[in-house]
């Protein structure tokens, strides 16, 4: 068995080393050294969006995504979205609009979101559901994530800034 090495990744823009045993996905990885619990791992097969970070920008899923994948790359979890404790206009979105009931997919459309609203300012429905269609609620406020990708276009677009996502992460 391979031995652990050490990497070196900027998370949510700060700069850090880990351990990374070569078994461990970037959830573990997260959770055990750095205690980011908001990208949870719940089907393990990368089908239900919960354990979505980005990884130099591009939504991965952390369940699948080898932890020693990250050394030299930038992540961002749902943890650094709060600028200077400010909520993301995805957050405040989410939040107005009420996409959500249990909490527990959340942070992976939130942070699906944040790409989407990178690459496409000004979404279609279309648009919309086919990025998200990698996240699954099981509590199905689906009708009320789309709101709240809508709102939070209107957010950004309001406060003339995106997230950026490779370049604030």
């Amino acid at each position: 068995m391979s031995a652990p090495r050490v990497i070196g990744f900027t998370l949510n823009g700060v700069p850090v080393t880990a351990l990374a045993e070569p078994h461990h996905n970037l959830i573990e990885l997260l959770q055990t050294q750095f205690g980011l619990t908001g990208a949870r791992e719940s089907c393990g097969q990368g089908l239900c969006g919960c354990c979505t970070v980005l990884v130099n920008g591009l939504a991965v899923s952390g369940c699948l995504y080898l932890a020693s994948f990250v050394d030299g790359a930038t992540v961002a979890t749902i943890e650094g979205f709060d600028g200077a404790g400010k909520l993301s206009a995805e957050q405040e979105a989410f939040i107005e609009t009420g996409a959500f009931q249990c909490g527990y997919c959340t942070s992976g459309f939130i942070v699906m979101t944040a790409q989407l609203l990178d690459e496409h300012p000004e979404p279609t429905d279309d648009q919309i559901k086919h990025y998200l269609s990698g996240n699954l609620c099981r509590c199905a406020a689906y009708p009320e994530i789309i709101a709240a990708v809508k709102l939070a276009a209107q957010k950004r677009k309001a406060r003339g800034a995106a997230f950026a996502t490779t370049s604030r992460a």
